[in-house]
């Protein structure tokens, strides 16, 4: 078969696509130092995804973001659907038999994406968090134990942005290499743990990645009192059903997504 060389102005258009997608939103300046184009160039590339329906120009700060269009290119993917149709009564399952708030939480530009919450429904919550709520990446469990085991083109590029966003970090290296031992030991030891001060009280948040063989499907959460519960038992107590429920999530995700991919397939005559 004759090889075909690529077209420039279409891998340059995907690259931008990328660039907005690992970002809230980002400038002409900002897309042109990531992918290495003159401004112009990427200005021209990101107004003819704006015409297409797929970026918009956000007036209130002069951003670029992607529109809900960019979600048909995700074959079918739908984070809605998956979340009510197959996470969310696991997760309430879950809060059922701990009490304790569980969440499910998913990447979204470099910020954690509270797409279920049980908060409502459970009568421990310190403080209630809705589906919708943004957490930052680097100091939250979810984010962490997300960023850990994300695929390593992902892992890389988020980590080259979090490292130059640390504007208090005179040591850009050094900052990456205690980032990435970090990430380390999460991955190692398969969970995250984050202890903050809410009401007065130290609330302690414990994630497990969601995984698929080939990416992080998302982070499941559940958040406890350290007061009520000390953390070495609320970690023997609870990382063994986060485990059991995020294996449950992932294998009926990917036994759906088989059998779609078996419905969609042409049929073969003999």
């Amino acid at each position: 078969m004759e090889s075909t060389r690529p077209i420039r102005a279409l891998m340059r258009g995907l690259d931008a696509l990328t660039v907005l997608n690992l970002h809230d939103g980002a400038t002409v300046s900002e897309v042109a130092q990531e992918i290495r184009l003159p401004r112009t160039t990427v200005y021209r590339i990101l107004e003819t995804l704006c015409n297409a329906g797929f970026v918009f120009r956000d007036a209130a700060d002069d951003r670029y973001r992607l529109t809900i269009r960019v979600r048909g290119l995700s074959d079918g993917f739908d984070d809605e659907a998956w979340v009510t149709q197959i996470a969310k009564p696991f997760i309430y399952d879950l809060c059922r038999e701990i009490v304790w708030p569980v969440s499910i939480a998913t990447l979204s530009g470099t910020t954690m994406l509270v797409r279920e919450s049980t908060d409502h429904s459970s009568p421990l919550a310190i403080e209630r968090f809705s589906a919708g709520f943004r957490a930052p990446l680097l100091t939250t469990a979810a984010g962490r134990v997300y960023l850990a085991n994300s695929p390593a083109p992902q892992h890389e590029t988020l980590i080259d942005i979090l490292a130059r966003s640390n504007k208090e970090e005179d040591k850009p290296a050094r900052a990456r290499a205690e980032l990435q031992r970090m990430l380390g030991e999460i991955k190692a030891s398969g969970y995250a743990t984050v202890t903050r001060t809410r009401r007065l009280m130290e609330e302690v948040s414990l994630s497990v990645p969601i995984l698929l063989p080939s990416q992080v499907l998302a982070s499941l959460t559940v958040r406890f009192a350290a007061s009520a519960v000390p953390p070495k038992i609320g970690l023997e107590r609870f990382l063994p059903k986060l485990r059991q429920c995020a294996a449950k999530i992932s294998t009926l995700f990917s036994q759906q997504q088989a059998e779609a991919r078996a419905k969609s397939a042409p049929e073969t005559t003999a």
